[in-house]
């Protein structure tokens, strides 16, 4: 079965665009033209993610997914008409997965899709290949088959991409990070994101784990990077 892509935009030229640019690629989509209709068919069908205009009248995108994150994991794709740094860095900070700036090219979009699809099917590629082991350091454990974290007995709700930033630290919890090499696990050589994207997720990460008890998940090196804390609950 194909992934099915709810595309939100109030631009019905963008809409069609994505829509036949997706479609194309082997996904089923289908259009919103603003945020209240998107949170209907949302409610009528989960996708298995949303693309999400942040400019739009009545709900804005940030406020539409401040409403889908309260209650669902649906990996988000935002698009933005401005390199507006604080609307992106605001985007990922409430639970988006990745952002693209107009104008954009409907074959970056599908690869940004793409991507973050295959991060989320990632449990069942692995089944099928090989069982992949409870990762466990501290109180922190992740099981990469369940696509599920916690701390101690809590799960934690992570989104895609946190999920995939803490898999990839706790496959090497020696290992100092770059923002550069994250990226590259994430998506694959050469794939066009910020520092500061990367940055905004690691600040999701702590947050989350620090509701929890769990202040030392993440340690930063200095002009270096990321790399997995000692994950025992003490204060950072």
């Amino acid at each position: 079965m194909p992934s099915h892509v709810l595309v939100v935009d109030d631009d019905p030229h963008i809409r069609q665009l994505l829509v036949f640019a997706l479609e194309k690629a082997g996904l089923a989509a289908r259009e919103a033209e603003d945020g209240e209709a998107a949170l209907a068919s949302i409610d009528q069908a989960a996708p298995d993610l949303v693309i999400l205009d942040i400019n739009m009248p009545k709900l804005d995108g940030l406020e539409v997914c401040r409403r889908l994150r309260a209650k669902a994991d649906i990996p988000i794709l935002f698009l933005s008409s401005r390199d507006d740094e604080i609307d992106r860095v605001l985007g990922i900070e409430l639970g988006g997965d990745d952002y693209v700036v107009k104008p954009f090219s409907p074959r970056e979009v599908t690869a940004r899709v793409q991507a973050i699809l295959r991060r989320a099917r990632g449990p069942a590629a692995a089944k099928a290949a090989e069982a992949s082991p409870l990762l466990t350091h501290g109180r922190l454990s992740l099981d990469p088959e369940a696509w599920i974290a916690r701390w101690g007995e809590v799960e934690a709700p992570l989104t895609v991409t946190e999920f995939g930033i803490l898999r990839i630290l706790m496959a090497a919890p020696a290992r100092v990070f770059s923002r550069d090499a994250i990226i590259d696990r994430l998506h694959g050589p050469g794939f066009a994101i910020t520092d500061r994207t990367i940055d905004s997720h690691v600040r999701n990460l702590r947050g989350k784990f620090a509701a929890l008890g769990g202040h030392d998940v993440v340690e930063t090196r200095a002009g270096v990077g990321y790399r997995l804390g000692p994950c025992l609950g003490q204060p950072a």
